[in-house]
């Protein structure tokens, strides 16, 4: 079995051109059209078993919709969703109580599209809720493509914030993009066993050999195997890891076992 835990879909109505915006925002193009049709295709194509898509609450107003539309998918055509919450929502107990009786195994932060610092007090706040609800928190991390003057959230905010929240959050932080996109060395610094997921999303192309020594050293039960779809290509990523030669022991936590246990399957 293989579960991809970082995808991302939009509405038929507004893929196309959010896709565009993203493109031209972030200088790279997409391996396929972003909505969940073409998800489920490269599903098929690609092996992959069960994918889970990560949605960004970029308002506090959109958080309603992105919710309920992720519990009124959750599950169809295997595929999973996370919720999503804004650190300067004014309802995030309600927004958190309705993702957790939604069925729904956490929520996506993305702190640059979200404008705030993943160590700022707002974001402790929501953390500390959605922990207290049983609730996984899932956050990009490190550089991302669009915000290249600055980086939102750092291994350094990262490990302030399990100081900060010590006791709560232990094993329920996963960290996107190997715990930071493009910044290897520092995460082999600072975030090696650390009680924290990664996913390899986006990054195995980019440093296929600091990928697979963080790998290696923060050990097959916290990593997550993820691609990023449509920004990398599902097949792809697979072929990837099974080139690492980590052991079929490793590769089954890193392809589903890590995963069934936050999904519940």
């Amino acid at each position: 079995m293989i579960i991809d835990f970082h995808t991302h879909s939009f509405p038929d109505a507004i893929a196309e051109r959010t896709i565009a915006y993203l493109t031209e925002r972030g200088g790279i193009k997409p391996c396929r059209e972003g909505t969940l049709g073409s998800l489920t295709d490269s599903m098929k194509r690609s092996g992959i078993d069960y994918s889970v898509v990560l949605p960004i609450v970029t308002h506090p107003k959109q958080e309603r919709t992105i919710n309920r539309v992720s519990v009124e998918n959750n599950g169809k055509n295997n595929v999973f969703f996370a919720g999503g919450v804004h650190p300067d929502s004014s309802n995030a107990d309600e927004t958190l109580d309705a993702v957790k009786a939604g069925g729904l195994f956490g929520i996506k932060f993305h702190p640059d599209y979200q404008g705030v610092e993943f160590d700022d007090p707002r974001f402790l706040n929501v953390i500390r809720k959605a922990a207290e609800r049983g609730l996984y928190i899932v956050t990009h991390a490190g550089w991302d493509v669009a915000f290249r003057n600055h980086v939102h959230c750092t291994p350094d905010m990262i490990l302030y914030v399990l100081k900060e929240l010590k006791g709560l959050i232990e094993n329920k932080l996963i960290l996107a993009h190997l715990g930071g996109y493009d910044m290897p060395d520092e995460v082999l610094q600072k975030l090696i066993g650390a009680p924290v997921y990664m996913d390899t999303a986006a990054v195995l192309r980019l440093y296929p050999e600091k990928c697979r020594e963080i790998i290696l050293r923060h050990g097959a039960d916290k990593i997550l195997f993820a691609s990023d779809s449509p920004w990398a290509d599902q097949k792809d990523y697979v072929e990837i890891i099974k080139s690492f030669n980590l052991g079929k022991e490793a590769e089954e936590k890193i392809f589903h076992k890590n995963a069934e246990k936050i999904l519940g399957i």
